[in-house]
């Protein structure tokens, strides 16, 4: 019991070590779908980027092969894409009030929402394999289910309690009022910080030096 209670208590830290930036971006998200309806595409799309991260660290783990982390870094430029679009759409366009974050991240097409939400968990949890990697390479068969229950557990959690803290008025207002540089302002800096944590920048600069 002791062991399975600590198996649980290191899974816990992992995650929520690793998924705290996820936090505001679910918040941004879920403050759009109280007109859209769209909540089920950003729930599929969290699990189903999740699980890659998941998979892909336990594939290095038990392979011993480790990815460099300036490659992992590059997934920092999907983020910063999309934070570009936003703003430009924003400042070509005068939107009308029903077009928001959602409808044009998936680019008017509801079904590729889930794909666009899976691609932004897949690049803000683009260094979450630094940690996964030597962590599910300490846990054992039995070790590793526990693992995955508890992560399953918990992205159901911080969706939850994002979606709650999103139906929060004075918070989707204010996300909403400021939607025009809150969304450019925290995928940008969310791709710089993903590019500089995994020495991205470094290694660009060693081939063009």
């Amino acid at each position: 019991m002791r062991a399975l209670l600590t198996t649980i208590f290191t899974a816990v830290a992992a995650y929520v070590a690793t998924s705290i930036d996820y936090v505001i971006i679910l918040l941004i998200l879920f403050s759009q779908t109280m007109k859209k309806g769209q909540l089920k595409s950003i729930v599929i799309g969290q699990y189903l980027g999740t699980a890659i991260l998941v998979g892909v660290s336990l594939l290095a783990a038990y392979s011993l092969t480790l990815v460099p982390s300036h490659w992992v870094g590059l997934l920092g430029l999907i983020p910063i894409y999309l934070g570009i679009r936003v703003w430009k759409r924003e400042e070509d366009e005068d939107e009308d009030d029903e077009e928001n974050l959602l409808s044009r991240l998936s680019s008017g097409n509801p079904n590729r929402l889930f794909v666009t939400i899976t691609v932004i968990t897949l690049a803000a949890g683009g260094d979450n394999i630094g940690v996964y990697i030597p962590y599910f390479s300490t846990l054992n068969p039995s070790e590793t289910v526990v693992m995955l229950v508890v992560f399953a557990i918990l992205v159901a959690v911080l969706c939850y309690l994002s979606y709650r803290l999103a139906a929060v008025k004075t918070i989707s207002e204010t996300i909403e009022n400021w939607e025009r540089w809150i969304v450019p302002t925290v995928f940008i800096g969310l791709g710089i910080l993903i590019m500089a944590e995994n020495g991205t920048f470094r290694f660009l600069w060693g081939l063009v030096s």
